[in-house]
């Protein structure tokens, strides 16, 4: 057990982020996206599962390591809602208030369903949670640290 771990952080997840780079993205994807075969493509072919987690809350997790890349107008983007692409489902709000208290302060993005799926495939990995309200998926891209 380590301490100041935050528990929705499993092993093999911190193993893939630790894995990660500068311009790396993280698809984190409900239980409703076809995550086996969009991780298939990704960089490491790695899907991660944590079928007892919202969206929003995986997102929290990751967001206490993962720092958010500040050279790119887009690191944070949802899937549209087919048809209503100005539409913001229940679960995208809550990743978007997620991301603020996480201190992004730019713009969120949208991509076309099919869109999506594609930059998931070109992704560095895939998690899949348990979120169930629709539209429950996002892509981070990662940032760099600066020196102290």
């Amino acid at each position: 057990m380590l301490k100041g771990m935050d528990p929705r952080l499993p092993p093999d997840l911190l193993f893939l982020l630790a894995r990660m780079g500068h311009g790396d993205d993280l698809a984190i994807v409900d239980a409703n996206h076809p995550a086996e075969a969009v991780a298939a493509s990704t960089v490491t072919g790695e899907l991660v599962r944590l079928p007892g987690l919202t969206a929003d809350s995986v997102l929290e997790a990751v967001l206490t390591l993962f720092p958010l890349d500040d050279f790119t107008e887009d690191p944070v983007r949802f899937m549209q809602v087919v048809g209503k692409p100005d539409e913001r489902p229940e679960a995208v709000q809550a990743m978007e208030r997620v991301a603020r208290r996480a201190g992004y302060v730019g713009a969120f993005h949208t991509l076309e369903r099919f869109a999506f799926y594609a930059a998931a495939r070109s992704s560095f990995a895939v998690v899949q949670c348990g979120e169930q309200r629709l539209y429950g998926n996002v892509l981070i891209r990662m940032g760099a640290l600066a020196p102290d």
